[in-house]
């Protein structure tokens, strides 16, 4: 009637069909969770106190040139937040960012970088609560100098599923403008 093959065949084709099935479930009911709750459009989170830091550095590895400094711009923040609402049984972590945004006006284009960022792996630690941080990283302009310039600031942050995809989102109530200083000659 069937050889062997066809019915192994057959077999891991049903419990394929049945793998799929069950993880979609686990998909759509976990987004269904956070859509019930309207969570991904209304976390909320503060951002104050940014002092921008700015300052010459030669670094042969970020576009300085011929031993001529380049500028390089840190800053220090107040955040707080709260993200345990981010969390259900299929959150594997949630990955929070602080980013600013800003025009470049020789190139035209709308610049996005990171100044800080954080991982959280569980609903305990979901709430943020920092004061006078400075940044993780510091930001070198390719183009020209940050200095004049307009930096929106705005807190990101991606939910890392234990299945399915990810879901990016940006907390409310966060932007936050500040106009970057001439740095300090030494």
């Amino acid at each position: 009637m069937f050889s062997l093959t066809q019915r192994a065949q057959y077999i891991g084709n049903y419990a394929m069909t049945i793998g799929l099935v069950l993880i979609a479930l686990i998909i759509s009911s976990s987004h269904l969770d956070f859509f019930q709750k309207d969570i991904l459009r209304h976390t909320k989170a503060s951002i104050g106190q940014i002092k921008p830091i700015v300052g010459f550095r030669t670094s042969r590895f970020y576009g300085a040139s011929n031993g001529k400094p380049k500028e390089n711009t840190r800053i220090a923040f107040d955040l707080n937040t709260d993200l345990s609402g981010l969390f259900n049984w299929n959150t594997k972590q949630v990955f929070v960012y602080l980013t600013a945004e800003y025009n470049n006006t020789e190139k035209g284009t709308l610049n996005e970088v990171t100044f800080w960022d954080g991982i959280i792996k569980d609903a305990e630690h979901a709430v943020i609560d920092l004061k006078n941080t400075r940044s993780k990283y510091s930001v070198w302009d390719y183009v020209g100098d940050l200095s004049g310039k307009d930096l929106q600031f705005k807190l990101h942050w991606n939910i890392q599923p234990h299945i399915g995809p990810l879901m990016y989102g940006v907390a409310e109530g966060n932007d936050m403008i500040v106009t970057i200083p001439e740095p300090e000659k030494k």
